[in-house]
C-alpha cells in the first residue's frame, strides 16, 4: 500500500507541475503537501499493480485517449445542441445493456466515467462478474446488445484495455 501511495504523490506532483507551470518556492510547497492529502486520501482506490505504470506504452494510449475522448465528447454536445434547438427531432432514450471485456476495477470505473461524462449517455449500474455495463441512451439506435456495445462502448474500451490491462 505505500506503494501506491508514493507512486500517486508523484503523479500528483507533476500534475501539479505540468498544469501550474509555475515553479516558485510557495506553488511547490503547496503542491507537495497537496499531493501528500491525494495521496493519502485515495490511494486504496489507486490500481493495485502498480507495476502497470512501468510501461511506457501505456503512456502513449493514454495520449490517444485524450483526444479521442475529446472528439467524441465534441460530437456528443453538438448533437445534444442539435436536439434542443430542433425539438422535432425524436427522441428515443432507454437503457441499454452493454458488454465489456475490460477486467481491472479500473477499466471498468475508467470506461463508466467515460460513458457518464459523455452527454448523452449515463452509466446507471455495472455488473462487474457478467462484464455488463447498463447505460441509459438518450438515442437509443439498438436494443441489440451486441450493435450497442459497438456503438457505445468499443471505441473507448480497446484503448482502455492497452492502458489498464
Amino acid at each position: 500500500m505505500i506503494k501506491n501511495r508514493i507512486v500517486l504523490f508523484a503523479l500528483s506532483f507533476l500534475l501539479w507541475l505540468t498544469l501550474s507551470w509555475s515553479f516558485r518556492a510557495e506553488d511547490l510547497m503547496i503542491a507537495f503537501f497537496v499531493s501528500i492529502l491525494v495521496a493519502w486520501l485515495t490511494a486504496d482506490i489507486f490500481p493495485g499493480k502498480v507495476g502497470i505504470f512501468r510501461k511506457p506504452e501505456r503512456y502513449l494510449w493514454i495520449i490517444y485517449y485524450i483526444p479521442l475522448f475529446a472528439w467524441e465528447c465534441l460530437k456528443a454536445n453538438l448533437d445534444g445542441a442539435y436536439r434542443i434547438l430542433h425539438p422535432d427531432v425524436p427522441l428515443r432514450p432507454g437503457i441499454v445493456k452493454v458488454n465489456t471485456t475490460l477486467k481491472s476495477d479500473t477499466g471498468i470505473t475508467f470506461l463508466a466515467n467515460t460513458l457518464t461524462l459523455m452527454p448523452g449517455t449515463m452509466t446507471v449500474d455495472v455488473d462487474r462478474d457478467r462484464g455488463v455495463l447498463y447505460v441509459h441512451w438518450v438515442d437509443v439506435k439498438s436494443c441489440d446488445v451486441e450493435k450497442a456495445t459497438e456503438e457505445i462502448v468499443l471505441k473507448f474500451e480497446l484503448v482502455l484495455k492497452r492502458i489498464f490491462e
